[in-house]
């Protein structure tokens, strides 16, 4: 029940209307892919190589950004290496003569969620103080290896502290609440992020361990918000050829829609996996794996969802 005391539940059922064009806040996907993006370096299996043929069918890694229409402010919750592309699609739906970037939420310390800071440094864009929110264990991570310590001294970046559990207010009527998950914690603790709008509240979980792992009930959180983005990293066991995946201890689609199998078909469809490997079937519009999943009354997050809070 923790997790239902992070903020001020919402009402279960959509039935807000979207706020008016100009005056909006919503959640932007930006890339939907595990890591390292779709296709992975390296990987010129039959899964990968109509990435490489076909432009169209690549996939970013998994980012969203918040935006606040009425603020002229924008926010990005993890800074992938694909940040190039994200910040330009951000730029297309929130122009950077009308929006300023606020803030990024990095989630933890492995590639695809933080190594896009350095974009922000002095041999690219030379940014000057982008708020940088951070768990106890990223802040020191960043501020004390290098090359992430130089965006801290050239002021590149600028470390603001996040404590797990409490809410920080972006404006009177947008907060974002960090809270950590288990996973492989080497380097920085794993948070979650849930986010709070006017009208609707999402929550974004790209990594945990299995859900039994956690002592929060993934059916609870799911109850208590509008939109769970959640971790799609593997589609079903045996997905990676000679690895035991019981090394990766993701929780699988599969595994994620039998345990949320018994919500109403109203919370199911709250539901909305990202964060797909490269051999995730899923990663591709109509698969037979997409069709299982609506099938069963789940969705699967695509980059330019827009989510309206």
């Amino acid at each position: 029940m923790r997790f239902l005391r992070l903020a001020a539940l919402l009402c279960a059922c959509l039935i807000s209307p979207p706020a008016l064009a100009g005056d909006a806040t919503y959640l932007l996907v930006l890339g939907i892919a595990q890591d390292a993006g779709y296709p992975q370096a390296g990987c010129y299996r039959p899964h990968c190589q109509p990435g490489w043929d076909d432009p169209d069918r690549r996939r970013l890694a998994s980012s969203v950004a918040v935006i606040d229409e009425a603020g002229g402010a924008t926010y990005l919750i993890d800074a992938t290496p694909d940040i190039r592309h994200q910040l330009y699609r951000l730029n297309r739906a929130a122009p950077g003569d009308a929006f300023a970037l606020r803030g990024v939420f990095p989630t933890h310390g492995h590639i695809g969620h933080y190594t896009g800071l350095m974009h922000f440094g002095f041999e690219a864009m030379n940014a000057e103080a982008v708020p940088v929110y951070a768990l106890p264990r990223m802040k020191e991570f960043l501020s004390s290896n290098g090359p992430w310590d130089q965006l801290v001294r050239y002021r590149n970046i600028e470390l603001r502290p996040l404590e797990a559990d409490s809410a920080v207010q972006l404006a009177p009527r947008l907060s974002v609440t960090p809270f950590e998950v288990p996973h492989r914690d080497e380097y920085t603790e794993t948070a979650g992020f849930r986010i709070d709008g006017p009208e609707r509240s999402a929550v974004y979980i790209p990594d945990i361990d299995k859900w039994d792992r956690w002592t929060i009930d993934i059916r609870e959180v799911v109850g208590s918000v509008d939109y769970a983005l959640i971790d799609a990293t593997f589609f079903a066991d045996g997905e990676i050829p000679g690895r035991d995946m019981a090394d990766i201890p993701h929780p699988f689609v599969e595994e994620s829609m039998a345990l949320l199998a018994d919500l109403s078909p109203e919370e199911r469809g709250r539901v909305y996996f990202i964060h797909m490997n490269h051999t995730n079937p899923l990663l591709q519009d109509g698969s037979e794996a997409e069709r299982i999943v609506r099938g069963k009354g789940f969705r699967v997050a695509r980059e330019g969802l827009r989510l309206d809070l």
